[in-house]
């Protein structure tokens, strides 16, 4: 597929669960496990989908997975599999090596959405895109930085200490587009600062949905996670955002869904709801 003058890839970065209650918030479990069936430990397996952008002399990629940094601990506590598959063999399948990525989308600093920024070599952290500019929002950034104990787990140093040493962090101050043809919508809901990417020319828009919309099933506006440091207003960031979506027409591209890589949405009369669900690998 092709929008903006990119062409868009789908880089499945690995799986990993978390705990299904979790991710649905106030919704009963009997309601998201038709969506979402729950292991043994109430957990939910979820992909973790970059997105990345050919074009206009440039290879960005948005969000990087949860790397392979990972403790066996903390590994199997969130079944995190980077052997089934990563971001280097699902960047291999269509040509492209680390090395080619010219600039890295961070949507936000939390630890499944940027671990794949950075990586362990003989004992040392190194960048992973090592000839990449990292995009990432001030907002978020200090929020990673000063960390209260709610949120304290989310973020890890590690998956950003090595680029700011080596100077290749880019603030990003707003929702100014730095990129072109990528606007970007802000979202305060599930973190302080999250930047999502809408890439759009005169006949096709997608939004990458990063953690406001995770997957098909938190389309609906009380539909949302437990994790969101503010979910009252996520629910009002959806209601500003989808009636945009099903107006226009724009693809839904979801970070955590592992069914439908993205979809066009309608409304009901009552709910906003997966319209048709799309592949654009196709």
């Amino acid at each position: 597929m092709n929008i903006g003058g990119y062409e868009l890839y789908s880089i499945e970065t690995s799986s990993f669960s978390l705990d299904g209650g979790a991710m649905f918030g106030i919704i009963p479990k009997p309601m998201w496990e038709k969506e979402a069936p729950a292991d043994e430990k109430n957990r939910i397996t979820m992909p973790i989908i970059s997105l990345l952008l050919v074009g206009h002399d440039k290879k960005i990629i948005i969000d990087t997975g949860n790397g392979d940094k990972w403790q066996e601990k903390l590994k199997s506590i969130y079944k995190i599999d980077t052997n089934s598959i990563n971001l280097k063999t699902s960047l291999t399948k269509y040509g492209y090596d680390p090395e080619d990525i010219t600039d890295v989308f961070c949507t936000h600093m939390h630890f499944d959405h940027i671990g794949g920024n950075t990586k362990i070599v003989k004992g040392k952290l190194e960048p992973v895109f090592p000839n990449a500019v990292y995009w990432m929002q001030k907002e978020n950034w200090n929020l990673a930085n000063s960390t209260s104990e709610r949120d304290n787990g989310s973020f890890l140093k590690d998956d950003w200490s090595i680029l700011q040493e080596n100077g290749m962090i880019t603030m990003v101050d707003g929702k100014d587009s730095f990129l072109t043809n990528i606007n970007i919508e802000m979202s305060y809901g599930h973190t302080t600062g999250m930047m999502l990417p809408i890439i759009q020319d005169t006949s096709k828009t997608i939004v990458y949905a990063a953690d406001l919309i995770p997957m098909a099933a938190h389309i609906p506006l009380p539909w949302v996670m437990a994790y969101d440091i503010n979910p009252v207003l996520t629910m009002e960031e959806k209601r500003k955002l989808l009636p945009k979506i099903v107006e226009e027409e724009w693809i839904l591209f979801f970070e955590h869904d592992p069914i439908h890589q993205s979809c066009t949405v309608q409304f009901d009369g009552k709910h906003y709801r997966l319209k048709e669900s799309i592949n654009i690998n196709e």
